[in-house]
């Protein structure tokens, strides 16, 4: 076990400089998102708000959010994405987007956060710490580990294509991070779940008293 905690401890140190430039880059996504609400138009606001203003009625009318199914989409796309970078680290040349996919997981967060507080201020707030955060909490990071273990993976193939030196095989460094993205995957359906049985009842606890206030 400390085996284990002294290896992680040391990739941690090693990558350091990786991780602080995928945190940055999806903190740079969030205000980039957030930025984006203001920068939009009253009339694109206004299309938008339409939808979301549609969805609230359903909710308060008693159109109840089926728990299952918000588990299996939100597991699939969990699923999707981390694989996408995953294969995204197995070849040099995806490098970029991998950097793209975390800015635009930011910007969505940043986006949603944004526009639910520029149209309906604290309601729109609370909305955001209750439905929008708890899955965020786990998935974020999840995002975040699987970014940068697809940055390092596909930086150490870069180094092998251009070095002469004798190393080690790549099998086991492609075993321990095919490995780590199998538990990141397990860990994302925990975000599911959440977002499920957590976000989407306090979303529609929210949505009907602010409905009976109204």
């Amino acid at each position: 076990m400390y085996n284990k905690r002294n290896l992680i401890v040391n990739h941690i140190k090693e990558h350091m400089t990786v991780y602080i430039f995928m945190i940055i880059l999806f903190l740079t996504g969030i205000i980039f998102g957030a930025v984006l609400v203001n920068s939009m138009n009253f009339i694109q606001k206004q299309d938008l708000f339409f939808y979301l203003e549609r969805f609230f009625g359903q909710v308060a009318e008693g159109s109840y959010i089926d728990k299952g199914d918000v588990i299996k989409s939100s597991f699939l796309y969990h699923v999707k994405y981390l694989l996408l970078l995953l294969i995204l680290g197995l070849s040099v040349i995806g490098l970029p987007i991998v950097w793209v996919l975390l800015f635009l997981k930011g910007l969505v967060v940043g986006f949603s956060v944004g526009f639910l507080v520029n149209q309906i201020g604290t309601k729109g707030f609370l909305l955001a710490a209750f439905s929008i955060a708890p899955q965020n909490i786990v998935v974020i990071p999840v995002y975040i580990i699987a970014g940068s273990l697809a940055m390092i993976f596909s930086l150490t193939l870069l180094g092998k294509l251009f070095t002469r030196k004798v190393s080690q095989p790549i099998i086991q460094p492609l075993a321990q991070y095919l490995i780590v993205f199998s538990l990141l995957i397990v860990v994302s359906f925990i975000a599911s779940a959440l977002e499920a049985y957590v976000a989407s009842g306090a979303m529609e606890s929210l949505i009907m008293s602010f409905s009976s206030e109204g």
